[in-house]
């Protein structure tokens, strides 16, 4: 299931998106991360074309399977690590962003090892 950073995140939007609306469409997400809609479309193409979105005729954007279990996977990783780092006396701020980037690189295998620390702590 691998992916790149830019695609993780567009996933990750649109899972986020779509517990809090009753459907996401791509000015939702462009509002959401503050880029253009034209850049939005674009990777729109792209993550139906992988087979990671499907899109209505009115613009509707749903995760596939293989969709919602890279952005589920990301938001794991994401609440975890910003939990754990902010239990660790790390502004939640600062925390937010540093998962952001980590949650990307981190091995599976390192990522289970932090969850079970945090978990058996």
């Amino acid at each position: 299931m691998k992916s790149n950073e830019s695609a993780e995140n567009y996933l990750e939007t649109i899972l986020i998106l779509s517990n809090s609306k009753s459907f996401v469409r791509s000015i939702d997400i462009a509002e959401e991360l503050g880029f253009k809609k034209s850049s939005v479309s674009v990777a729109m193409k792209l993550l139906r074309e992988k087979g990671h979105i499907c899109v209505d005729s009115d613009g509707h954007i749903t995760l596939t399977e293989s969709g919602k279990a890279i952005a589920d996977m990301i938001y794991e990783r994401h609440q975890l690590l910003s939990h754990w780092l902010t239990q660790l006396g790390v502004d939640p701020d600062i925390a937010a962003e540093d998962a952001c980037r980590i949650e990307h690189v981190i091995s599976k295998e390192s990522f289970d090892a932090i969850k079970q620390h945090v978990l058996n702590s």
